[in-house]
């Protein structure tokens, strides 16, 4: 349901688009081009129509947004990316394999081996 909401955004944001582009503006707009749809239903007839088309593709906008929320898939843990992340790296951390010790950890320093004479 959620993805269909989606979808219906978009295309109705995709169709706001088109609408305002050919609306009339205080320059004609593209709205000039349709000149034959003017003269058959009037010019103001053609306004009120992409007017209206504007505004119901607006609501539908807002209604669909609203609506999308309370579709919105949940995730699946109660925990938060950020702590699965810090786990995971904590879990992965070169400090903390068995073969490695810790930074923390204070040892003993290596007992020094004897040098022997080089063999002539």
């Amino acid at each position: 349901m959620y993805t269909l909401l989606v979808i219906l955004v978009v295309l109705a944001s995709i169709f706001m688009c088109l609408i305002v582009l050919i609306q009339e503006s205080k320059g004609g707009g593209l709205a000039s081009g349709f000149a034959s749809g003017n003269q058959v239903m009037g010019v103001r007839k053609t306004t009120d129509v992409i007017e209206k088309l504007t505004w119901g593709l607006a609501a539908a906008m807002v209604v669909f947004s609203v609506a999308s929320v309370f579709f919105i898939p949940s995730a699946a843990s109660d925990a938060s990316v950020m702590e699965d992340i810090a786990i995971e790296q904590q879990a992965t951390a070169p400090t903390n394999l068995p073969g490695i010790p810790s930074a923390d950890v204070q040892e003993a320093p290596a007992a020094e081996a004897p040098i022997e004479a080089p063999a002539q």
